[in-house]
């Protein structure tokens, strides 16, 4: 498995659209992603000038079914 780069919430989400999920709702600091066909909700904390924890980032990817492996080969 590859090291997670640092990387903002703003790039996960544009990971996660261009996997086809799409923007469902966003309360406060989080925004909610659905993938229709999979029934599949992922939450993501959109703190703007901060990267995510590559923990929260790993977590996320792991949520929405991908590894860090998917996330620097897709990218």
């Amino acid at each position: 498995m590859s090291r997670m780069p640092q990387v903002t919430s703003r790039e996960i989400v544009q990971f996660l659209k261009e996997q086809g999920l799409v923007e469902d709702r966003q309360t406060g600091s989080h925004l909610t992603l659905y993938h229709e066909e999979r029934q599949l909700t992922v939450t993501v904390p959109m703190h703007s000038g901060c990267d995510l924890g590559r923990g929260i980032a790993i977590r996320i990817l792991r949520d929405a079914s991908f590894s860090v492996d998917d996330f620097i080969r897709l990218r």
